[in-house]
């Protein structure tokens, strides 16, 4: 699926490893995407709340289904979170620059579910905007 087709099918965005610091990378994104009218749900055990939605402690809890898991976290958590994203029907695994994992990439393609690894979701919409 290219990015921009990706785009036209994505309503809803779990953002796993927000955080509430305007700051860091993954709150700017997640309001970034807010602001463009996607869903955001904040994913992190560290808070009750982000970008004025509820935040969930992992992808199991997420009370609706989501299109994409957009993933600020470490190589060595996304297999896990690969693994969730899939239990939960997501149709995008998303790693976010910087991340890499080959075991991620096994898991959600196995699944058949889109998977992009390396890449900022907030440059890739922008660039799909032309």
């Amino acid at each position: 699926m290219d990015l921009v087709t990706l785009w036209q099918h994505t309503r809803t965005i779990a953002v796993v490893g927000i955080s509430a610091n305007p700051g860091r990378d993954s709150h700017r994104v997640a309001a970034f995407l807010q602001a463009r009218g996607f869903r955001v749900l904040p994913v992190n055990p560290r808070y009750e709340q982000v970008l004025g939605e509820p935040c969930y402690p992992g992808l199991l809890a997420l009370p609706e289904p989501v299109d994409l898991v957009d993933v600020f976290r470490r190589p060595e958590h996304c297999p896990e979170i690969a693994r969730q994203a899939v239990a939960i029907g997501a149709h995008c695994l998303w790693l976010q620059l910087g991340v890499v994992s080959h075991e991620a990439r096994r898991i959600a393609e196995a699944a058949g579910i889109a998977y992009v690894e390396d890449r900022c979701t907030m440059i890739e919409w922008r660039r799909s905007r032309g």
